[in-house]
């Protein structure tokens, strides 16, 4: 790595690459011949697996693994010194975004991350950018992390992520922001959608979530985080102007969706419609006693909190306007340890990229092209 020049590809055989990798020159294309067999190994005492500051660079089709930090970080943030904490800066301070513009051009596609202290796949102060076809579990955090972006420019689609505390984190990032396709299941807490004053660029606002399958994220076998959420399919912290529509969310014993506002963030102007959410859940809980422009439509006819939705919030769009009270989460009869990271079994191996040995190289340039999120339908439901 080097030694590669941009535009090159640096291919890697099968093997345990027990080292951390640091991709500084734009346009290289850092691919595994085998995406389960090709692994970079932190052996739990090195901080990040793969570092990306070149711009339009590509990590593909391999495994990153065991690091005290992240898994695989795309970031603007050159000083290594604030590389390895969680939100890029140290102690979580907002970052100077003039100092670190952010890194312009990233993708990672069949990329597998697990049994990471903080984050799998973690796109951080980046933008212009693509996460697909990728794979997180065992993550003390979140299994994919959108952080500190606006306007992000970029798209998460068809991954999956399992047995993480959260399955996908966003938190200040904004604008041009799409999650399609995805799975999350069987984390502690799906989907959280945040703002919050740890980062730059609140509060958050803007993003599409479409055709995501988000079910049985009540998993007793993960690693719990700091807040010791659980059971909760999304979870929507001062997050504004979202959009959630043919999502299947199903089996989460908190609740769907729960709404609250975040370090003097109110929750606003969030658009939930044309949803599946299962019966056996609490559709919505909104921890607040005002709707904020919110609004819930269209969803089934799973249980609410406050019920029934005053009217404000039972039509799209939302209209401001003050509730009888705030809801209140659903009781949980009792919310289970975590486990270590470290002791999360390791994923069974997960597709392949097609071709990976011929395929040509691809940077990540003129990302994340057109995005249609109509044509991400409603999932099947696999209760």
């Amino acid at each position: 790595m080097d030694s590669a020049r941009s535009g090159d590809m640096v291919l890697v055989s099968p093997g345990v690459y027990r080292e951390s990798v640091t991709i500084r020159t734009p346009r290289i294309v850092l691919r595994g011949t085998d995406r389960s067999t090709v692994v970079v190994d932190g052996e739990f005492k090195r901080t990040n697996g793969i570092t990306v500051t070149g711009a339009a660079s590509v990590v593909e089709n391999l495994t990153v693994r065991n690091n005290l930090a992240n898994g695989l970080l795309f970031t603007g943030v050159t000083d290594k010194a604030l590389q390895g904490s969680g939100a890029g800066g140290a102690g979580y301070d907002p970052l100077d975004t003039v100092k670190f513009p952010p890194l312009r051009g990233f993708r990672a596609s069949y990329v597998t991350a697990h049994n990471n202290a903080l984050y799998g796949i973690y796109a951080f102060d980046a933008r212009d950018g693509v996460i697909e076809h990728s794979y997180g579990s065992g993550q003390s955090d979140s299994g994919i992390y959108v952080g500190q972006c606006k306007p992000c420019n970029t798209v998460v689609r068809n991954n999956l992520t399992e047995h993480n505390a959260v399955g996908i984190e966003v938190t200040n990032a904004s604008k041009d922001l799409y999650f399609l396709g995805n799975t999350v299941r069987r984390n502690r807490v799906g989907i959280t959608v945040l703002s919050n004053n740890l980062e730059a660029l609140g509060p958050q606002q803007d993003a599409v979530f479409a055709g995501n399958t988000i079910s049985d994220n009540n998993d007793d076998r993960s690693p719990e985080q700091a807040d010791g959420g659980f059971g909760i399919g999304v979870g929507i912290g001062g997050g504004t102007q979202n959009r959630f529509e043919r999502n299947r969310v199903e089996g989460n014993r908190g609740g769907a969706f729960i709404l609250r506002d975040e370090q003097g963030y109110p929750v606003r102007g969030n658009r939930i419609e044309g949803n599946a959410v299962g019966e056996e859940q609490v559709g919505l809980v909104v921890l607040t006693a005002r709707s904020g422009g919110n609004c819930y439509a269209d969803n089934g006819r799973a249980p609410t909190s406050p019920q029934p939705l005053p009217r404000s919030l039972a039509v799209c769009p939302g209209k401001d306007g003050a509730l009888a009270g705030a809801g209140r989460p659903q009781t949980l009869e009792s919310v289970p340890a975590g486990v270590s990271f470290r002791d999360v079994p390791p994923p069974p191996a997960q597709p392949g990229m097609p071709d990976a040995t011929g395929a040509p190289a691809r940077p990540a340039l003129r990302l994340p092209g057109k995005v249609d999120p109509a044509a991400y339908r409603l999932p099947e439901s696999h209760h």
